[in-house]
């Protein structure tokens, strides 16, 4: 049953992370394919009415941890008590800044509003990236169970660790730049015009970065984790991820020469949800690995609810699963097809 469960919230991770991805990807290149008000606009209509819903799936990341794993999320979320909040914050300017940027159809007002979202998106890429870098590094944890993170002590990746060292720093560039590739990938798919060949030209430089870095990165884990390479050469499922994910470069590589834009976004979903998984199955059955030693590391089984929760929450998660995935469906299909250029002011 922890085992499922570990699972489940890898798949809610992985879920946020290609879906939130785009539109996190999206604003951080906003600047680079768009280059008019109506352009930044049309960029914004791309994303159209489903950033709110992505952000349920984070919602349901804290739900599952909450409900599969408390101990875990009782210790992480003091420890990264700074580093959740300016995420918070971020979340909020985000949905602040798509809202408020088309109310008013001022020069100067639209202006504010793109460069705020451009801004918060490439720091909620940031934090997402150096948090990712955290876990499979570890955090300080030590006798008492519990840690905090300064923001950084000497930039090296062991011992009383801060936030930043060069290992997390490197994995937040990786990611920044994967979900830049992600998001240009997807104004590709839903754009026309000048913006769609901008965002193709950006496509290509950056999936070139993100598949030159990816050796870099795992060379750099393996230093600073040797032990999940011996995990994940252990583990089927791990083996499977690894398979999505080098199918999906595959896909990337092919849509962009063949000019299949929906095979290219496709390709960067499954190389992101192929990393995730391998990284998941790599760390399991550690959920916070300690720095200061292995033997205070908490893992998923000593971190997992007792007694009957976890069956009985799998018995209502399936239910909300299929609502979700239905709902998904729906709104993708109601909103499918590319987003043209406004003849007149947008709202």
């Amino acid at each position: 049953m922890v085992e499922m469960w570990f699972a489940i919230l890898t798949l809610m991770l992985a879920g946020y992370a290609i879906m939130d991805g785009w539109n996190i990807g999206s604003g951080v290149v906003q600047f680079l394919v768009a280059r008019t008000p109506a352009e930044r606009r049309l960029v914004i209509s791309a994303i159209g009415p489903l950033w709110t819903w992505h952000e349920v799936w984070l919602v349901a990341s804290g739900g599952v941890l909450f409900v599969a794993f408390p101990s875990v999320l009782a210790v992480a979320l003091p420890g990264f008590y700074l580093a959740v909040f300016v995420l918070l914050w971020c979340i909020v300017g985000r949905g602040l800044s798509l809202e408020f940027g088309g109310h008013l159809d001022d020069p100067l007002w639209r202006t504010f509003w793109d460069v705020a979202f451009a801004a918060v998106n490439l720091l909620i890429a940031i934090l997402l990236g150096t948090a990712l870098g955290n876990i499979l590094r570890g955090v300080p944890l030590g006798p008492s169970g519990k840690f905090s993170l300064a923001f950084f002590t000497d930039f090296r990746p062991r011992g009383e660790v801060g936030i930043l060292d060069w290992y997390t720093g490197a994995v937040a560039l990786f990611t920044v730049i994967c979900v830049a590739a992600h998001g240009a990938s997807y104004l590709v798919w839903k754009t026309e015009g000048a913006v769609h060949d901008r965002s193709l030209t950006l496509a290509r430089r950056l999936w070139l970065m993100v598949f030159i870095l990816m050796p870099v990165i795992t060379v750099a884990t393996a230093v600073v984790r040797p032990e999940l390479f011996t995990e994940m050469l252990r583990r089927p499922l791990a083996w499977v991820a690894v398979t999505l994910a080098l199918a999906g470069s595959l896909a990337v590589v092919v849509g962009q020469r063949r000019d299949r834009e929906g095979l290219a976004f496709a390709g960067g979903c499954a190389f992101i949800a192929g990393l995730l998984g391998a990284a998941a199955a790599s760390i399991f059955p550690v959920m916070l690995h300690s720095t200061l030693g292995a033997a205070y590391s908490i893992d998923a089984y000593a971190g997992a609810v007792r007694g009957p929760g976890l069956g009985l929450a799998a018995v209502w998660w399936p239910v909300a699963m299929m609502l979700s995935l239905v709902y998904t469906a729906f709104v993708l299909r109601q909103f499918k097809g590319k987003v043209r250029m406004a003849a007149g002011p947008s709202a």
